[in-house]
């Protein structure tokens, strides 16, 4: 799918995000394009036809991060919804965040991330971040009984 479809679309698009547990550290990415260019969030991306949430998610850290995950559950969502000058939809997902389970690999970083950390919650607070970032990772420890 190229990048193209997704700006003006006729649909939402399905996306999955991970925030990755290892130890009482979680792993967030600073994107490298826009629309969230220099920002911090959570590795992930689009699902494609015939996959499930839980394939999806994995194949999309391995191609980001080259890191093996386990999902282990459902930890929250945002809705992501960008309007041009005029009003117009230019962009749409439904972003499904799960915890997971870091298994192996050191994050690796594509033309998609410009940087990786492994942090703990308190160091998130001065940082650039995609809306609701501290929330679903608060929600990801809960999942996986580890302290912020």
């Amino acid at each position: 799918m190229s990048a193209d479809a997704r700006n003006y679309p006729d649909r939402p698009y399905l996306a999955v995000s991970a925030a990755i547990i290892r130890d009482d550290r979680v792993l967030i990415v600073r994107r490298a394009r826009m629309p969230a260019l220099d920002v911090f969030t959570l590795p992930g991306g689009v699902v494609e036809t015939g996959e499930t949430l839980h394939e999806a998610l994995v194949r999309e850290i391995r191609e980001e991060t080259s890191m093996a995950i386990e999902p282990v559950a459902l930890a929250g969502h945002r809705e992501v919804i960008v309007r041009d000058a005029g009003g117009c939809v230019e962009r749409h997902f439904i972003i499904l965040a799960f915890a997971a389970r870091w298994q192996a690999g050191e994050p690796k970083l594509s033309e998609e991330l410009a940087e990786a950390r492994w942090v703990q919650l308190h160091e998130i607070a001065n940082l650039a971040t995609t809306e609701g970032l501290r929330d679903i990772i608060t929600a990801a420890f809960k999942l996986m009984k580890v302290e912020g």
